[in-house]
């Protein structure tokens, strides 16, 4: 493209080219990369990735990224400057260059017309909100999880990707481990028998809320911007404990982990094996130490944290008519009987995100719905939001999945949402 924003056709560049021929008088060499050859991906068949967010999770995904040839890491956003700094030298590092950007307002780097996809691993209070920014400045998204804080952020992400037509992948990397997909093949084609009860690992049961810490002193805006670390979430003072806080505006403060940490895994492997990736369960119950939930197809599911076998963390099992199976992060199975498990295929233990990445990637090259795409995501925070209410209220709920609210309950339904702080809206 020319300084004044029109693109060169092919008589003014022959004529250019004319004018200025001395320059071609001597070789001029192109380097194979930049051509594609030697396994080199041309610049042209690359796709260019921003971040926000960038820590330790965000750093391990980012890795996964940068072993794909086909991926150009360019700018990094993060409101702490030891995190932009030490991902720049990651970045940098691996292309040999100093060209790695660094912002601390995330709407600076979604400018940029020449990204093509963010990879969104910030604090949860900033996910959807962030992920939304995204799709409206045109990024396709990847997205770590939980990716809402609520029931009414759940359906504003769905809609927002299908509106605009961008691609999303929700950052539940189980959805691309083979074990989990032969637990799900088990329960869905009929090898345990008709299906009866899911168990998934919450990762937590309680209503814990993100808290209003002491003051601490508010560091200079270059070095952590805690205004925009809280961005959506309600204001409180700056403390270097919320700084760091796993559970900071997880699930919106107001019932804070509960079912959505590890929920938004296992809760979603069993929404997969259920076939109810476009609906929710409309019926939650806390019973003791666990949450109850029933789909209109009579499927039960239990979340619990005890009485697991030895298979991992975010184990699941499913439990048929005639048979069950169970599995975990260590990629084994147990199962009523070893013939379920004859072809079971190979063994990847310990939740790798790279099968998980390069289903992004290649599906913003041909425009594919991801394993894990933006619906998949909604219904299955959907569940975990509507567990996390029914826990808050310690009572039984009843929810309606086409109309999305709970059925003549208005104490629950003030819970699907909650208000956004200025200038943040959705």
């Amino acid at each position: 493209m020319s300084k004044d924003g029109v693109h060169l056709n092919r008589r003014r560049f022959l004529k250019t080219a004319a004018q200025a021929g001395a320059c071609f008088a001597a070789p001029y060499f192109v380097p194979s990369s930049a051509l594609g050859r030697d396994g080199a991906v041309a610049p042209s068949e690359r796709i260019v990735l921003g971040g926000i967010g960038i820590g330790n999770r965000g750093r391990y995904v980012l890795s996964c990224f940068l072993e794909e040839s086909d991926v150009q890491f360019v700018g990094v956003c993060d409101v702490r400057a030891d995190r932009r700094k030490s991902v720049k030298e990651m970045a940098d590092a691996k292309y040999g260059n100093k060209d790695c950007a660094t912002y601390i307002d995330m709407r600076e780097i979604l400018a940029r017309d020449d990204i093509d996809a963010m990879l969104i691993a910030t604090g949860p209070n900033w996910h959807a909100t962030a992920a939304t920014l995204a799709a409206h400045a045109g990024k396709d998204v990847y997205c770590e999880k939980p990716c809402s804080k609520n029931i009414s952020q759940s359906l504003l992400l769905a809609e927002t990707f299908r509106r605009t037509g961008r691609v999303f992948q929700a950052g539940t990397q189980r959805r691309s481990l083979p074990n989990f997909a032969y637990a799900v093949e088990l329960a869905r084609n009929g090898r345990l028998g008709p299906l009866e009860t899911l168990h998934a690992h919450p990762g937590g049961l309680g209503t814990k809320m993100s808290g209003w810490e002491a003051p601490d002193p508010e560091p200079p805006r270059e070095t952590v911007d805690w205004d925009m670390y809280l961005g959506p979430a309600a204001w409180r003072p700056y403390n270097r404990k919320l700084m760091n806080a796993f559970h900071f505006e997880k699930g919106g403060g107001l019932v804070g982990g509960g079912c959505l940490e590890w929920g938004s895994h296992c809760v979603d492997i069993c929404q997969w094996a259920n076939n109810t990736d476009d609906t929710a369960a409309v019926e939650y119950e806390p019973v003791g130490d666990q949450l109850h939930a029933r789909y209109a197809n009579g499927v039960k599911l239990v979340m619990r944290n005890d009485g697991w076998l030895p298979l991992g963390s975010c184990p699941v099992r499913f439990e048929g008519k005639t048979g069950w199976v169970e599995t975990g992060d260590n990629a084994e199975f147990e199962a009523s009987t070893p013939k379920l498990l004859a072809r079971r295929g190979k063994k990847i233990p310990g939740y790798p995100a790279d099968f998980h990445v390069r289903d992004f990637l290649d599906c913003v090259k041909t425009r594919a719905l991801t394993r894990a795409n933006a619906e998949v995501a909604c219904w299955s925070h959907i569940v975990c939001h509507a567990a996390n209410i029914a826990l808050y209220l310690d009572r039984k709920v009843m929810f309606d999945p086409k109309k999305c609210e709970f059925i003549g309950d208005d104490e629950a339904n003030r819970l699907r949402s909650e208000a956004l702080r200025a200038p943040w809206r959705l």
